[in-house]
């Protein structure tokens, strides 16, 4: 086996002691674990899915849309959880490395963990709450409009704004055509009178 593996660069590579030392202390490590944990739990729980979920829907794939759409629920109730839990539980050890590894579970085809949750916990939940929380949403909507229809004077003041000064940018000639025109500009030639006020002055 040893022999196989040294044949292999790469198998001899990851099988070396000294990478295996160099990922655990860069997993471990508190500084490498929130920089590359981080890095990870945004690339897995939200690239990948925005990136399948535009798939699903160029597709129109029916079972793809309604799994992305299962997803999207189970990760917007644990990142509403997540929110008003942050400051408790995220000083906790490996709290990124449990994170990374829920994430992967919620996506993995073999257990489909966005579907258990959505099934066991997510969608009884609402079904038991659903009058209450559609009240609180009109509410929410009603103020909303609310907020927008007072205050239509300053949004139609930004939008002109942001009008102006976009026309303005547009407006603005490119560096390379202003030093073109300055490369073509040339001094005006002397004239009859220019030439005769600089004799007058000579004398």
């Amino acid at each position: 086996m040893s022999g196989f593996a040294s044949q292999i660069p790469s198998m001899a590579l990851l099988g070396s002691g000294f990478t295996s030392e160099v990922g655990l202390r860069v997993l471990l490590s508190p500084l490498g674990s929130n920089i590359v944990l981080r890095t990870a739990c945004c690339s897995i729980g939200v690239g990948l899915p925005v990136y399948s979920t535009f798939k699903a829907i160029e597709n129109r794939d029916q079972n793809e849309q309604q799994k992305w759409l299962i997803y999207w629920a189970a990760y917007g109730s644990f990142s509403l959880v997540e929110v008003f839990t942050d400051k408790l539980i995220s000083w906790f050890p490996l709290y990124y490395h449990v994170k990374f590894a829920f994430l992967v579970w919620l996506q993995l085809p073999t257990v489909e963990g966005a579907k258990q949750i959505y099934d066991n916990h997510l969608r009884p939940f609402l079904l038991r709450h659903q009058s209450r929380v559609d009240r609180l949403v009109d509410g929410v909507y009603e103020e909303m409009v609310k907020v927008v229809r007072s205050h239509q004077g300053e949004i139609r003041f930004v939008r002109s704004m942001i009008v102006k000064i976009l026309g303005s940018v547009n407006e603005v000639a490119p560096p390379s055509q202003r030093r073109g025109e300055i490369a073509n500009s040339s001094p005006e030639p002397l004239t009859a009178t220019n030439q005769d006020s600089e004799s007058v002055h000579e004398d």
